[in-house]
């Protein structure tokens, strides 16, 4: 999927240290040069590559200026169940626009073509968690048109 400029396409092992460098620091700018790939890491990859209901998601520039570079990042996890008559949920995490990229529209256009993505799967809707700090994006995917339905609770284990 893709618009004029930019393109959102499965992630390949080529893309994994950018993708590391957007999630490893939200206010700036990681060189994905100085990101270390570690063995847990390439073990995470493989496991969401390979499985049918996962898909790491790049935005990545495609216009005649750019080198395809990584701008942003998601990851989307399909879950079958009972509610919703039967239908498929999109679950989205990790979602991610490079630092020095954000406010020229970016994230929506990530997040349209993400929503794209689990219409064409017939999904019933797409759900998404987000740190409660993280207020700017808050107001970023109220704007989307999400709604606060839930609360959420984590066990770390």
């Amino acid at each position: 999927m893709s618009t004029a400029a930019h393109t959102l396409r499965p992630a390949t092992r080529r893309d994994l240290p950018a993708i590391l460098a957007l999630l490893a620091d939200e206010d700036r700018v990681v060189d994905p040069a100085t990101v270390v790939v570690t063995e847990a890491y390439e073990r995470a990859f493989h496991a969401i590559d390979t499985d049918p209901r996962n898909e790491l998601l790049v935005l990545a520039d495609t216009d005649a200026d750019a080198d395809g570079t990584v701008v942003g990042c998601l990851q989307a996890t399909y879950i079958p169940g009972l509610g919703k008559g039967g239908a498929e949920r999109a679950l989205l995490e990790a979602v991610r626009i490079r630092a020095d990229r954000r406010g020229g529209g970016l994230g929506r256009i990530l997040m349209a073509l993400a929503i794209d993505r689990a219409r064409s799967r017939d999904c019933a809707l797409v759900q998404l968690t987000s740190n409660k700090q993280r207020e700017a994006a808050h107001r970023f995917y109220a704007g989307l048109g999400f709604v606060r339905s839930h609360d959420g609770f984590k066990l770390a284990l």
